[in-house]
């Protein structure tokens, strides 16, 4: 069963160890040290910025980090997606990464968010889509994207996070459930 809880700073150093694996640091281009995760994650741990930061677990052991917000809320994001895609104020946004190498590529990441996507529409009634840039050299993650249900509804040079990667973004999208 996956269930999440808001991300603690008794969790920084086990996302300071996520941060600094291969397979995440390549797409979570992050500093690791204790003081870059406090910078990074601190102010979400202590509710003074509005987006969210997740510790998800499996059967009840920490498998991996799930961000959510309002697209709004971040106003350089905002622009930069609505420049490429309809984006409306409601719209939100997920970023996941699942934390030790032995978890991925056995479906775990797609599970995490549709999961994450169902917690959405019941936590935020008004959002009406959850808009998701992935570069698109991150194959595993968009794959993971079109597994859990979302659909690519665009590609866009959008600013990468890791200085080495092309612009190309695919932009996916998943909308609110009729109903």
């Amino acid at each position: 069963m996956i269930t999440w809880r808001r991300l603690t700073h008794a969790d920084f150093p086990l996302v300071a160890r996520w941060l600094a694996a291969p397979h995440v640091h390549r797409w979570w281009y992050h500093e690791h040290t204790p003081e870059a995760v406090e910078r990074d994650f601190g102010t979400a741990a202590r509710g003074e910025e509005p987006g969210e930061d997740w510790l998800v677990s499996l059967d009840g052991a920490p498998i991996g980090l799930m961000q959510r917000c309002r697209v709004s809320d971040y106003a350089e994001d905002f622009d930069q997606l609505s420049a490429v895609v309809p984006t409306p104020k409601d719209a939100m946004t997920l970023d996941y990464l699942i934390g030790d190498v032995a978890n991925t590529g056995r479906g775990i990441g797609s599970a995490m968010i549709r999961w994450a996507v169902e917690r959405t529409w019941v936590d935020y009634p008004d959002a009406s889509v959850i808009l998701i840039p992935i570069v698109a050299a991150n194959r595993a993650s968009w794959r993971a994207l079109e597994k859990a249900g979302a659909t690519r509804i665009a590609s866009a040079d959008l600013e990468p996070e890791n200085p080495v990667d092309e612009p190309l973004h695919h932009i996916y999208r998943f909308a609110r459930p009729e109903g």
